[in-house]
């Protein structure tokens, strides 16, 4: 069958997309880990934009309060809906990146005031260094996918994908909130 007779769910994804997907989250993720373990803090002019990481955890309550009415419109079958919020969640998220980014870049690692160990210790390294840090890696390019998914049209591939994409964007976003909130605990 010729592939313009072909409706859009019934395309084959193009490998080549899927691999620039990967390749392109693989640089991101190579320069996120250099950006916050090897660039020193830059902010020469004293900018001290301290409030960057509380945007950042807006951002990422906003993204999961997205991601959450997303789900629940789509499971409603409005996907006008799910699709505005999905929208939103991306633009939180990719907005919280930046900030992110721009955070490191200037103030570089938040150094935190107590000793590495104890119950709130913890708490705090096993949510960021074992679950939140690996599966932030793992979103981003399935989130990519996800989106190129549905913006092409091949709606069973993307709920298939989506399946997995959700709930991990949803416990990232989440856990960035949290880890925030350990910050700011232990800070005091």
């Amino acid at each position: 069958m010729p592939e313009e007779t072909l409706k859009p769910s019934q395309l084959r994804t193009p490998p080549g997309a899927i691999v620039a997907i990967l390749l392109g989250s693989g640089i991101a993720s190579l320069f996120i880990l250099w950006l916050v373990y090897k660039h020193a803090p830059t902010d020469a002019a004293g900018t001290e934009l301290h409030w960057l990481p509380l945007a950042d955890a807006i951002l990422n309550a906003l993204s999961a309060v997205a991601l959450v009415t997303g789900f629940h419109e789509i499971r409603q079958r409005r996907v006008l809906h799910h699709r505005a919020s999905m929208v939103f969640a991306f633009l939180f998220s990719s907005i919280f990146l930046i900030c992110y980014l721009v955070n490191f870049a200037l103030h570089g690692e938040t150094h935190l005031p107590i000793a590495h160990h104890g119950a709130l210790w913890n708490t705090y390294a096993i949510v960021l260094f074992a679950t939140h840090i690996p599966l932030a890696t793992i979103a981003l390019p399935m989130i990519l996918i996800t989106f190129f998914l549905s913006l092409t049209g091949r709606f069973a591939a993307h709920r298939r994908i989506a399946r997995w994409t959700f709930p991990i964007w949803l416990y990232v976003s989440v856990s960035g909130v949290f880890i925030y909130f350990l910050q700011a605990v232990i800070h005091k």
